[in-house]
């Protein structure tokens, strides 16, 4: 996995991946938002909602660790063995928004991600045990690549993702 030499490396890294991942939302339908195609396994509006899902569990853990109370991860009512449940929770909670609504919600998220990011010591964020919630599996990773791993990389990944989506139904 990536690293980084410093949170400015870091925010910008999370920046970047975002924009280029709303960017490809520019020359998708609304009316195509729910559509699956075979090759995909999430609809353009499952991906932003998966997004808006995840940049909102992370804060939840650290607005619930700064307030006293137990952070419980992945989510209330869902461990870890069960990610496909609370994906579908995203879903559902997201299912009546349009695509551009969803689009402003995401951008909107990733501004409060990258003030919330910021907001961290250079030890909080990089060195292990930052937080009580980042030491919440085996692994007790440090908080960064917490973020990392729901933002940079599904940012990326989802990238390609959508990039197939489009393929597929330009050829339809």
């Amino acid at each position: 996995m990536q690293g980084y030499k410093s949170k400015e490396e870091f925010l910008s890294k999370i920046e970047k991946t975002a924009t280029l991942l709303l960017g490809e939302f520019d020359t998708v339908a609304e009316e195509d938002r729910d559509l699956r195609l075979e090759g995909v396994d999430r609809t353009p509006r499952e991906i932003i909602a998966y997004q808006l899902g995840w940049l909102e569990l992370m804060h939840s853990w650290d607005e619930d660790e700064l307030s006293g109370k137990e952070a419980v991860t992945p989510a209330r009512g869902y461990k870890w063995n069960q990610l496909g449940a609370l994906y579908q929770s995203f879903y559902d909670r997201y299912s009546e928004e349009s695509l551009a609504g969803l689009r402003e919600m995401f951008a909107s998220a990733v501004e409060r991600l990258l003030t919330w990011v910021a907001s961290f010591s250079d030890a909080e964020l990089f060195e292990p045990g930052g937080r009580k919630w980042s030491q919440s599996t085996p692994s007790s990773w440090p908080v960064w690549k917490w973020i990392h791993i729901n933002t940079v990389a599904p940012f990326q990944s989802f990238r390609g993702k959508i990039r197939k989506w489009k393929r597929l139904r330009a050829a339809m």
